[in-house]
């Protein structure tokens, strides 16, 4: 399919242009689909719906109350508004802003901060300027925040408010090439000089007063600038997320995000057929998901199709207090984009609710949802699609108003990503009629790789090959590769059908790009040659499998494999996913470890109020965790109950006994601790997209794991208590 005669298949410079990759023919040839850039897309966006909201918010924010909970969302008039024209002109403030700073081409301005229209104002006019958005995630830690502005070569930092600003001056001797802060938030109003050891100084300006350094520059010269931007030039650096060492600058290209947006549009073809399409912009902008979703594909969908697209932003506390359902109702969008971890928490407050319910109306309830299961179970591949009789009354009846109250009735694609979700996870949305689709991919082929469509879907399955990529699943077999045998059973491959999930095309990286300033080459040469082989193949650290109708699972992660003591292969995740199935409402998160050890332990978090993912919660225990003792209403005493303990004990043990999730003994676990407290990205836990940094997390914990593998502890017991 592709033409792989121009190896090696990265750079690791922005500035030297990687050839273009084409395949030979179809949808995604050059001719079918010649490559674009955002900016040329941004521009046709602006003059076919220039007076059409482009970017909506709240502000100023209502602040929580103080109960905690929120005020009430504002009436959509009362948003503020840019339109595509607005928003076009002020992204061209940016960029003459950023000319005037002395910004050159391929270098970096860092975004540092909560979702806002500022954010992307500012990557727009960062690109219109030829330079670089190096995302910052609102909760790295000082080393992270001076790493990629040193990284990146940023000369000028864009941070939300005073609180980040503040981080910025703890690093400002780690940042030497940095001249201007800027800060976007409506409040920022310091103005200020700060000074190095060395003499050299920044200086700190509000948004509106750094716009007003760029008054002077030609349009001209910005329009040269613009003009000379290609498709294979570098459009942004997405940081991985760095669960071990320093992150990885992953250079994606114009055409690499271009080619993402029109393949959504073919496989979603109901998105901007007419009038108003919306979303909610809440995940972190510098993740490549929310770079796309929330930034790119708007201007591409309102370019390209007749209708177009608004972005709404969630209020910067949503994830925090667990009010992003509120925005949900508010905005009703028309696609979501949710990372497991948020569709979780919204089952979790449903079912909540829904143990309140009582009587008829519970008997009701079921009775629609059993019907609502039958349908999705019947629209999965291979089902007959047939409507189950009465789903229409039952729909009309309650799934439908069910839907309404979650602010998703109106959603054309609803979709998770970033991480793995548990399939009754699925199953429990797909109840209440709303099929979840699941995305697979990663920052190194600028998101994308796999994707279930309502058309084509299994619940377990991360879908068919997206955007005319070439995936594969590869085994070496000495100093080859050679392809899998298709699975005949996906939920149940052999292991001489899975093998590392690779791809080709053109939504490939540039390459990871190093740093002349940190003298960082040979080691990024490196990393680009063990993940993008000489045939182009990206090679992604997924173990997977596809069956013989083209659906691809993911089966584990190398990296992550468990190698016991006998030299067995463990994948810990089919485990922990079940314990956490079977202990619904329970139990958080379960973390597997065993690594070259004698057999397998793990930690485990119990569900806590004020638990977001982004906090660790309180001692005060939630939802199900709340039945299962009477009396036992906080962790802390949870873990002295010998009651609550047994139950866990039943939960662990039954997932031991499942031939599916467990083959062997050796894949068992034989000890478990309760932690004191949830993993979240406070903790340090879990990345900023909600991922277990499981290197980290082991070494952090490193002593109530050894207490586990205590040699002296009596073999039948199988709960140790948490050791500090």
């Amino acid at each position: 399919m592709y033409d792989v005669k121009n190896a090696p298949f990265f750079r690791t410079r922005p500035e030297n242009l990687r050839p273009m990759l084409y395949p030979v023919a179809g949808d995604y040839s050059e001719k079918a689909f010649p490559g674009t850039t955002m900016l040329k897309a941004f521009f046709q966006a602006k003059s076919v719906h220039g007076d059409s909201p482009a970017l909506k918010v709240e502000r100023p924010c209502p602040p929580l109350n103080a109960d905690g909970t929120a005020p009430p969302a504002l009436d959509d008039k009362e948003w503020t508004t840019w339109t595509y024209a607005q928003y076009w002109d002020d992204s061209r403030k940016v960029a003459k802003a950023l000319v005037f700073s002395g910004v050159e081409r391929y270098e970096g301005v860092t975004v540092y901060g909560f979702n806002a229209p500022e954010w992307n104002l500012s990557q727009m006019g960062i690109t219109m300027a030829g330079g670089l958005t190096p995302g910052i995630y609102p909760t790295d830690s000082p080393e992270a925040v001076a790493f990629k502005t040193k990284h990146s070569r940023a000369q000028v930092a864009i941070v939300e408010d005073e609180a980040k600003l503040k981080r910025y001056e703890e690093i400002i001797d780690q940042t030497p090439r940095l001249k201007y802060i800027v800060g976007y938030s409506p409040d920022f109003t310091v103005k200020k000089t700060l000074e190095r050891h060395d003499k050299t100084t920044v200086e700190v300006l509000p948004w509106a007063e750094f716009l007003q350094l760029g008054a002077d520059v030609e349009d001209a010269r910005l329009d040269a600038i613009i003009d000379s931007v290609t498709p294979a030039d570098c459009a942004g650096l997405i940081y991985t997320s760095g669960t071990t060492g320093n992150p990885k600058a992953v250079q994606v290209s114009h055409d690499n995000l271009m080619v993402q947006c029109y393949s959504m549009t073919k496989r979603v073809p109901a998105l901007g057929e007419a009038g108003q399409e919306r979303v909610i912009s809440y995940l972190p902008l510098s993740h490549v998901a929310a770079c796309t979703v929330d930034i790119c594909f708007p201007i591409y969908l309102t370019a390209h199709r007749p209708g177009y697209e608004t972005v709404y932003f969630a209020r910067p506390y949503d994830l925090k207090a667990s009010t992003i359902g509120d925005r949900l109702r508010a905005v009703r969008p028309t696609m979501f984009l949710g990372v497991p971890r948020v569709w979780e928490k919204i089952m979790e407050k449903m079912q909540a609710k829904g143990r309140e319910t009582k009587g008829v109306k519970k008997m009701l309830v079921q009775w629609a949802k059993s019907k609502g299961r039958a349908y999705q179970e019947s629209l999965q591949l291979g089902g007959s699609g047939e409507v189950p009789p009465m789903f229409e009354l039952a729909d009309k009846m309650v799934l439908s108003k069910v839907r309404t109250v979650l602010g998703l009735d109106q959603a054309k694609l609803l979709a998770t990503a970033a991480a793995p979700i548990d399939r009754s996870t699925l199953a429990y949305f797909g109840d209440l009629g709303m099929n979840i689709n699941e995305v697979y991919g990663m920052s190194e082929c600028a998101g994308a790789a796999t994707m279930g469509t309502d058309e084509a879907h299994i619940w377990g399955s991360v879908g068919p090959v997206y955007g005319g990529l070439e995936v594969k699943v590869l085994r070496k077999e000495g100093e080859k590769y050679v392809e899998c045998p298709r699975a005949k059973d996906l939920f149940n491959p052999t292991e001489e059908e899975q093998g590392e999930l690779c791809y080709r095309g053109r939504s490939i990286m540039i390459g990871y790009m190093s740093c002349p300033d940190l003298g960082d080459e040979e080691e990024v040469l490196k990393k680009n040659r063990e993940t993008i082989d000489d045939e182009g193949w990206l090679h992604s650290g997924d173990k997977g499998c596809c069956d013989t109708r083209g659906m691809f699972k993911i089966t584990g992660r190398f990296k992550e494999l468990i190698i016991g003591a006998g030299g067995e292969n463990i994948a810990p995740v089919p485990i922990e996913d079940s314990i956490k199935r079977l202990g619904k409402g329970i139990i958080s998160n379960v973390h597997m470890v065993g690594d070259k050890r004698k057999f397998n332990v793990a930690l485990i978090t119990l569900l806590t109020k004020g638990a977001t993912g982004e906090k660790p919660g309180s001692d005060d225990l939630d939802s199900l965790a709340l039945d299962v003792v009477p009396g036992v209403t906080k962790l802390s005493q949870a873990v002295t109950s010998d009651q609550f303990i047994a139950k866990i004990e039943q939960i662990v043990k039954a997932t031991n006994a499942d031939g599916n999730v467990c083959p062997s003994n050796a894949s068992k676990i034989t000890k478990f601790t309760i932690l004191p407290n949830d993993y979240s990205v406070e903790g340090e836990e879990l990345t900023a997209t909600l991922k277990l940094k499981r290197s980290y997390t082991e070494k952090k914990y490193a002593k109530a794991i050894d207490a586990m593998f205590d040699e002296s502890l009596p073999a039948n017991a199988m709960y140790v208590p948490f050791k500090a």
